[in-house]
């Protein structure tokens, strides 16, 4: 009942949210425009690298909301500035509409990094104990996305990004699945650190600095696994 309770006081405070208007964007001429984007997040806006966001099948309005927040400051990102200023309205919207039109590609199951001891070697385990811990880490990462952690009052990332990471299109809250488990991992790290946004009650702030290394890194595991 009381993990009910908190899911539901979180999907009213993000329900109360008001809506990003933006106009809406010609595909055909976001292809183009999209151009010199696709070094980063490629040509259909699924990025190879995995520390750049996938930008394929987002909703438009969140693409519009993320590049209006890099011209005006709201959104701390020096490398993406210099892009959203050059872009006009038209072009912000024809972007957006681009992407969004696009299928976000699946991924491969997580691989966990190498990890070393205090003397810098390299902490060697079996193929069993590394499947193990994955599967331990998603499992863990499923159930703060659907529950969320009561004694840590981590809210449920289900609330307002859906039961399959398809987010909330009318309210302009990002579709998560499919994203890259590298990507997720900084942007909570950075939300939790106050380094996202320049607005100090941004939600996922106040969500992300409430959660240990362990649940970031398990959450955007579980998050990459979806589909």
């Amino acid at each position: 009942m009381i993990k009910k309770i908190l899911v539901l006081s979180m999907t009213l405070a993000f329900s109360a949210a008001p809506n990003f208007a933006y106009a809406e964007g010609s595909v055909s001429a976001g292809e183009t425009k999209s151009a010199s984007c696709g070094s980063c997040h490629g040509p259909d806006g699924n990025s190879v690298a995995s520390t750049f966001p996938k930008l394929a099948g987002q909703h438009a309005g969140y693409i519009a909301q993320q590049l209006n927040a890099f011209k005006d400051d709201t959104r701390n990102a020096p490398m993406m500035a210099p892009y959203a200023l050059a872009l006009d309205k038209s072009a912000i919207a024809d972007i957006s509409a681009y992407y969004a039109s696009k299928k976000t590609s699946t991924n491969q199951r997580p691989v966990l990094p190498i990890e070393y001891d205090k003397y810098d070697d390299e902490i060697e385990k079996t193929d069993e104990e590394k499947t193990t811990e994955l599967n331990g880490l998603i499992a863990l990462g499923g159930d703060l996305y659907r529950n969320g952690n009561l004694k840590s009052e981590v809210s449920a990332c289900i609330a307002c990004h859906g039961p399959y990471g398809e987010g909330n299109k009318p309210a302009s809250f990002p579709a998560l699945k499919g994203q890259h488990a590298d990507y997720l991992i900084k942007a909570l790290t950075d939300f939790k650190k106050g380094k996202r946004s320049n607005v100090a009650d941004n939600m996922m702030h106040m969500i992300a600095k409430k959660m240990s290394d362990k649940e970031i890194k398990a959450v955007s595991y579980h998050i990459s696994t979806l589909k």
